[in-house]
């Protein structure tokens, strides 16, 4: 009797505190499901904030933001028009304060703001999507860099890998764009999903993505507690030329060893391939321009060089088109014709026609948007060690 006694004390004595501890805590506020798509591809995007004035919706399928509505829960919401199937990063403004969307956990990665992300599939699985086929793994890797620094990628394993033992493969280096991380081509371009389905289909041979940051500066200040540098906004400025420079000596001497020396790869040449997207593309171009000994197959996705940079510093692949044109098995150029970079591809392509040096161009819509990238990748991949 003791014991059933004492056991009864202590479960009311435990009840209590539980309960003391239940009613310390907050309310909780109402459930938010945001963002919900809906079936004629439409979305409402939901945002709780009872105490806020204003809530706005940013986003690259809207020309201008749009406001929300707050109803007597202090939920704000809106639903769109029907927007055409992609992958769309958006925000909310908060009485101006641009924020993340708290109920959604797919997210942008960048080195500053980071935008939520919004997917509208299509009634037909699109090249990016997620299909029943073999898939690839992706891997984090830390590697030693420049300075000292710690580099970090994010590497795409084809399907198959971990079975063949002494199959070696091609690789393709990725390189994103300004602010853009090493995450952005598998979170965002889903590199890996769409060469899963290309190589499902036979259409693109299997082949390692390396994925590096582009920006290795600012690694370098962030592992020192420093503030990141700013931003250049010239392209053909100098100091521009110095970080493609400084990322170009962490590719050659620290990321393709570091890579060869861990991964089954083909090491030479023919086997090697380049690409990047807007900075990363100028970087591709620079860096493979300089190591043609490295690289025979060059992408551009949206970015150039400018013709009086070739001619200061490339000298040799315009000068000589001949071996330009042995050596190089693809040169690839993309823009969307509504991309603030238009102009200036058009004149890097321009320089390329007047010197005969060979290359393939692809022009689409829309602007300076990861949604255009990943037709871009859809498009080089097929081509790429054929």
């Amino acid at each position: 009797m003791k014991t059933i006694v004492t056991i009864q004390l202590l479960t009311l004595t435990l009840l209590l505190v539980f309960a003391g501890k239940v009613s310390g805590q907050p309310p909780r506020g109402p459930l938010v499901v945001s963002p919900q798509v809906n079936a004629d591809k439409s979305v409402t995007f939901r945002y709780l904030a009872p105490a806020a004035k204003e809530v706005k919706l940013s986003g690259q399928f809207l020309k201008a933001p749009v406001d929300l509505s707050k109803d007597a829960q202090g939920i704000w919401s809106v639903t769109t028009v029907p927007v055409k199937p992609d992958i769309y990063p958006y925000s909310f403004v908060v009485d101006g304060v641009t924020v993340m969307d708290p109920a959604n956990v797919a997210f942008f990665p960048n080195e500053r703001f980071k935008a939520s992300l919004v997917e509208i599939p299509d009634d037909a699985p699109s090249v990016y999507s997620l299909t029943n086929v073999p898939h690839g793994t992706i891997s984090y890797e830390y590697y030693p860099s420049v300075e000292g620094s710690t580099g970090t990628l994010v590497v795409y394993t084809p399907p198959g890998y971990t079975k063949d033992k002494a199959k070696k493969y091609p690789v393709f280096y990725l390189i994103s764009g300004t602010t853009d991380t090493e995450e952005t081509f598998f979170k965002v371009g889903k590199t890996n999903l769409i060469l899963d389905n290309l190589i499902a289909d036979g259409k693109a041979k299997p082949m390692l993505v390396v994925m590096p940051y582009g920006n290795p500066a600012a690694r370098i200040a962030e592992q020192k507690s420093q503030a990141k540098p700013a931003d250049i906004m010239n392209r053909d400025s100098e100091d521009a030329i110095k970080r493609a420079k400084f990322f170009e000596t962490d590719l050659i001497t620290n990321i393709i060893p570091y890579i060869e020396k861990n991964y089954r790869t083909l090491n030479n040449r023919e086997n090697r391939a380049i690409a990047g997207f807007s900075r990363g593309g100028g970087q591709t171009l620079r860096a493979a321009f300089n190591n043609m000994d490295k690289f025979a197959w060059v992408c551009s996705y949206a970015s150039y060089i400018s013709p009086a940079e070739m001619d200061k510093g490339f000298s040799h692949i315009g000068g000589n088109a001949g071996k330009t044109n042995q050596q190089l098995k693809l040169l690839w150029s993309g823009i969307g014709t509504e991309d603030f970079l238009y102009k200036g591809t058009v004149e890097f392509e321009d320089y390329l026609k007047a010197r005969k040096i060979n290359f393939k161009s692809y022009v689409t819509d829309g602007g300076h948007t990861w949604m255009n990238v990943k037709k871009y990748l859809n498009e080089t991949l097929p081509l790429l060690f054929q």
